[in-house]
């Protein structure tokens, strides 16, 4: 059996378009600095750090290497994590699995991105193949949106459905101090904002944000002295697949269900919509709120509209989802997954302000990337 892990500290910047007053590693070391705040701790406390983003958007490679003053790497382990769009979930669980393997007792995992200073669209099309795919799947609306436009076909969905979503996500954002897009809105806005990609418009879209985020994990033998309330991972698990983007199974998403079905048995639930409190899903387009859901296990295929037209997923529904505003929001892509792991612990240590969901007990996140790469870590007040 490996070591009890839990969450004890998270630290985010405030996410914009353009960071232009910070370079890549003054920008990391604003979320090192607001996490080891959060935990009280200070860097000497720190055991092994990871670290990640897209780094061929970037161009810049071997992060683990020139970011070390801003991670404050200097003479610490430090390991490189990248997996696409998942990224930042993958961070969360290297550094869970640092310290649940015995390794270490403090680990710290940052996740960053200055999209501002690349080019994610062109960065995302080289991907696919110039022949067969570019012309429809090059960059990520392209696939979202033959996605979704599958669905409303198969079961009769509208492009309002996924307008709702977009409204759910913006909205809570606006109680975010951190969130990078804090605007109210309705479905008429989205309704009448310009096309993207048909059914995907800009408000169905995520933004590119210039960010950071930084999650501590501590040992059982540590944690209980560090935060008052810890969040304990209960359990995590993944799944990826193909590599044309046509070898896919667009109608049944193995990689979401295979890996929301073994982190619930891990953790032993049973029911979704009853057994979590809130969740933190990586949904870039709110398309994806809608078609993922069914793959989620919230109901059955073609289902999600109904749920989301009874707010079932709204901060006063049945099961929260996205109380931060999520990737809607905000999508510095390197953390982005990890500022779900880190918006779930906050949620399970009371901390999250104004988005707070009221009693807390069982938090989700998920990831989401390249190869169609699905994370998700569950989280608990209580030890696993």
């Amino acid at each position: 059996m490996g070591t009890r892990t839990a969450v004890v500290g998270v630290g985010q910047t405030n996410h914009t378009s353009k960071r232009k007053d910070v370079n890549g590693q003054e920008l990391i070391n604003e979320a090192v600095k607001r996490a080891l705040e959060d935990a009280s701790l200070s860097l000497k406390d720190i055991d092994a750090i990871v670290i990640g983003n897209m780094d061929h958007f970037e161009a810049i490679n071997v992060v683990d290497g020139w970011s070390v003053d801003g991670s404050g790497a200097f003479m610490k382990p430090i390991m490189k994590v990248t997996t696409g769009g998942s990224t930042g979930g993958t961070l969360g669980s290297c550094g869970y699995y640092h310290v649940a393997s015995g390794l270490f007792d403090v680990v710290m995992a940052i996740g960053w991105e200055k999209n501002s200073e690349s080019d994610t669209q062109a960065a995302i099309s080289t991907c696919s193949d110039p022949i067969l795919e570019r012309d429809f799947f090059g960059g990520a609306i392209g696939p979202n949106a033959a996605e979704y436009a599958m669905y409303m076909k198969q079961f009769g969905a509208t492009q309002e459905d996924a307008a709702l979503v977009a409204v759910r996500e913006h909205n809570n954002a606006v109680k975010n101090p951190y969130a990078h897009l804090r605007k109210l809105i309705t479905v008429e806005d989205v309704m009448k904002s310009p096309m993207l990609c048909w059914p995907i418009k800009l408000l169905d879209s995520c933004p590119r944000s210039d960010g950071a985020c930084a999650v501590i994990y501590a040992s059982e033998r540590k944690a209980p002295k560090i935060a008052a309330r810890p969040a304990w991972v209960h359990a995590t698990a993944v799944s990826h697949d193909y590599v044309y983007f046509g070898d896919y199974d667009w109608e049944k998403m193995p990689t979401c269900q295979a890996t929301v079905d073994r982190v619930y048995q891990r953790a032993g639930i049973t029911n979704p919509l009853r057994d979590v409190d809130v969740m933190e899903l990586y949904l870039p387009f709110s398309t994806c709120g809608v078609v993922w859901m069914d793959f989620m296990r919230f109901c059955d295929l073609g289902e999600a509209p109904k749920l989301i037209r009874k707010g079932v997923f709204n901060m006063n529904g049945e099961l929260p989802i996205n109380p931060s505003g999520g990737v809607m929001s905000t999508n510095p892509i390197g953390a982005t997954g990890l500022i779900r792991i880190g918006e779930a612990a906050l949620q399970i240590m009371g901390k999250a302000g104004e988005r707070q969901v009221s009693d807390v007990r069982t938090a989700m996140a998920t990831a989401f990337g390249s190869c169609y790469w699905f994370e998700a870590t569950v989280l608990r007040s209580t030890k696993p």
